[in-house]
């Protein structure tokens, strides 16, 4: 997925009021840009890290830049969970995830279980609709390892009963994890930060529920989805 125009190096000054970032450019301007991004980020908002903005012509936004990459242990990494959503769609319709190809027809934003919304749903003639829940990851705090989530998510855990209740229905329902960084070969669930996800994720898990991450290629120019990541379901033995 390219960028639809060039980023702007910068490096952080600060991140505030979940949607806010200031960050100095080359030549020492200050410019605010909106973060996308309201959870914790933990790791990816620290002083003095470099990032990397998008520019926008559009008079009517408030803010002229968005907080697009960042620089953390080596590593360029996404930092909008929206664009996790957006890279699953054009993987999935370019069938680069096996596991999800072939489908006929793809929706976004379906209504279902308890007041949620189903990020993607994929419908066939031929076999039982898919359920698609994603998910977007940057955090590591060992190497090679990615982790989820890095705050407490109640919502995450709701849709994951959500999910599983799809699977009761005679559905198939998938948990897909985008991990915007490339250097992470397995993904695992930081019970210590949100015990209660981790438990959720193995009971969905146990009820049928598929639990697939794919790592991605960052770029100033294009982010894209990578490689499968392998997955360790908390309490599994197997």
């Amino acid at each position: 997925m390219k960028f639809t125009s060039k980023l702007i190096e910068a490096r952080l000054v600060k991140r505030y009021k979940r949607f806010f970032a200031d960050a100095e450019l080359a030549d020492g301007t200050i410019v605010t840009a909106h973060c996308a991004n309201t959870g914790a980020m933990a790791g990816i908002k620290d002083p003095g890290l470099k990032v990397w903005l998008s520019p926008s012509d559009n008079p009517k936004r408030k803010l002229k830049y968005t907080w697009e990459i960042v620089e953390a242990d080596g590593q360029l990494i996404g930092t909008l969970p929206a664009k996790a959503n957006a890279l699953a769609e054009e993987a999935i319709l370019a069938g680069a995830l096996p596991e999800l190809a072939g489908y006929a027809r793809l929706r976004r934003e379906v209504k279902y279980g308890e007041n949620s919304r189903i990020d993607l749903l994929l419908e066939d003639d031929d076999r039982p609709p898919c359920w698609v829940e994603v998910k977007n990851v940057h955090w590591s705090r060992q190497p090679g390892l990615a982790e989820f989530p890095d705050g407490v998510t109640a919502r995450g855990a709701k849709h994951l009963g959500e999910l599983a209740n799809q699977v009761a229905a005679g559905h198939r329902a998938v948990q897909l994890f985008v991990i915007q960084r490339e250097d992470c070969q397995r993904l695992a669930f930081a019970a210590d930060i949100d015990p209660h996800y981790a438990q959720s994720l193995t009971a969905a898990h146990t009820a049928g529920v598929e639990v697939l991450a794919y790592g991605c290629r960052v770029t100033p120019d294009a982010i894209d989805i990578a490689q499968a990541l392998s997955v360790d379901i908390p309490g599994d033995r197997s």
